[in-house]
């Protein structure tokens, strides 16, 4: 069993049936797999919550295991910011979730890759679980 922390786009194509997202998420969590976000995804999806979708958006925290955000994630995400913003456009939701990976040891699922050239983080792909 391993962890999975799930960037806010993945979590938006798979609430909005998008495959492969709409099937792989499911096969994860069946195969006992953690899928985790952390609360700038929370902030994110509820921030862009379709009228129809707030059940939904709910259900979440039933699969989803919420990643605590700490002083050393912050710290992670600044060095991250001072390193990235000028050069690669980094912004502070995608450092905090790029430290949270981090600090966590776990890769990430992202389907922008562009938003997290940090060379410390791991990322995860379909099919290597």
């Amino acid at each position: 069993m391993a962890e999975i922390l799930l960037d806010s786009d993945v979590i938006i194509a798979w609430l909005r049936g998008h495959e492969p997202y709409a099937r792989l998420i499911p096969d994860l969590l069946q195969k006992g797999e953690v899928l985790t976000w952390t609360a700038v995804s929370v902030a994110e999806i509820f921030a862009g919550v379709r009228k129809g979708e707030e059940r939904q958006v709910e259900n979440l925290f039933l699969v989803l295991d919420t990643l605590v955000l700490s002083s050393e994630i912050g710290r992670k995400a600044g060095q991250y910011l001072n390193s990235y913003s000028r050069s690669h456009g980094v912004e502070l939701a995608d450092a905090l979730v790029a430290a949270t990976a981090h600090f966590n040891k776990i890769p990430l699922w992202t389907l922008n890759k562009r938003h997290h050239p940090m060379r410390d983080i791991r990322f995860f792909s379909p099919g290597q679980s």
